[in-house]
């Protein structure tokens, strides 16, 4: 069962670990919201992530399918741009990436801001 949790504060890799762990092993599927700098974790595919966020008042533009790999934190490979809800031709995304280098950046920044050691 999906239960994935929103995240606005800061929250320690020992519970992304944890995570990976319980559910696929070795990652933690997640959206961010590119413009409230919050992300929903731990779920079993990112539209259940995707779901929560647009309950609690996010914009479906705004959000952004990724995979954290805890072991590689710190490094380039910690965040993948991989998800079917980035499928996004009236935004110019076509793929299940993230295209827009500019908005990788800030993906990239709202998860190093959110994940601590």
């Amino acid at each position: 069962m999906s239960n994935p949790k929103i995240v606005k504060d800061k929250i320690k890799l020992l519970e992304i670990e944890e995570m990976a762990k319980n559910r696929f092993g070795n990652l933690v599927k997640a959206v961010v919201d590119v413009e409230q700098n919050l992300m929903a974790l731990d779920a079993e595919m990112h539209v259940d992530e995707e779901q929560l966020l647009l309950s609690s008042g996010s914009k479906q533009e705004n959000l952004w399918g990724i995979n954290l790999y805890p072991e590689f934190f710190g490094r380039p490979d910690f965040v993948e741009f991989d998800s079917m809800i980035n499928l996004r031709p009236n935004q110019n995304n076509r793929s299940r990436g993230v295209e827009s280098v500019e908005v990788q950046k800030k993906i990239i920044e709202i998860v190093n801001n959110l994940i601590e050691k």
